[in-house]
C-alpha cells in the first residue's frame, strides 16, 4: 500500500520517498506489526490522496490509523503544537521519534543546503526535547539504535543530566 501510494515521490534530497517510510518502519520493528504498519503509513494521509476513511475501508487497524492521524500535519497548526498533540498518543510518539531519527540522520542532512540543514537540525532537536520526555528511555534507545545510532550520544547525555 505505501509503495503504491508514494510511487514517484522523492524526499528533500531526491531519494525515493518510500525509503524514508521504510526506515521509519524499521525503527518500529521492536514494537510489533501494527507500529511497523504505522511507520510505513505515517505520511500517507499527509502526502497522498489517501484518507483515514480509505485506510479503514482497506482494513487497516484503528490503532494504526489513530497513530497515522496523530502524526499527520494539519493546515494552520504550528509544528510545535503538532508535536504536543502527538505526545498524547503513545504509538504516535514512537512513530514520530522514529521519523525524527531518520530525518536527523547525518547522511541525509549532509545533502541539504547549509541553511536548511541548520534550520532543520534545530527543529528536530526541539522536537526531540518534547518527544523523548514523553517516551520510555528503552523505547527511544531501541528506535535510534536502528534508525540513527548517532543519536545514542545525545540520548545518553540527556539521561545523565
Amino acid at each position: 500500500m505505501a509503495d503504491c501510494a508514494h510511487a514517484g515521490q522523492v524526499d528533500k534530497i531526491g531519494v525515493p520517498y518510500i525509503e524514508h517510510v521504510r526506515a521509519v518502519a524499521a525503527g518500529l520493528a521492536p514494537f510489533g506489526d501494527q507500529l511497523v504498519m504505522a511507520g510505513l503509513l505515517h505520511d500517507i494521509i499527509e502526502d497522498t490522496d489517501w484518507t483515514a476513511e480509505r485506510l479503514r475501508d482497506a482494513g487497516i487497524p484503528e490503532r494504526v490509523i489513530s497513530a497515522v492521524e496523530a502524526v499527520t500535519n494539519q493546515k494552520g497548526v504550528p509544528y510545535e503544537e503538532k508535536i504536543r498533540r502527538i505526545m498524547t498518543n503513545s504509538d504516535a510518539t514512537l512513530v514520530k521519534i522514529s521519523d525524527n531519527a531518520h530525518n536527523s540522520h547525518p547522511d541525509r542532512a549532509a545533502q541539504l543546503p547549509e541553511e536548511s540543514r541548520t534550520r532543520l537540525a534545530a527543529k528536530y532537536r526541539a522536537a526531540r526535547d518534547v518527544l523523548w520526555a514523553a517516551a520510555d528511555f528503552r523505547d527511544i534507545k531501541a528506535i535510534v539504535t536502528i534508525v540513527n545510532p548517532l543519536l545514542l550520544v545525545e540520548l545518553r547525555e540527556r539521561m545523565a543530566a
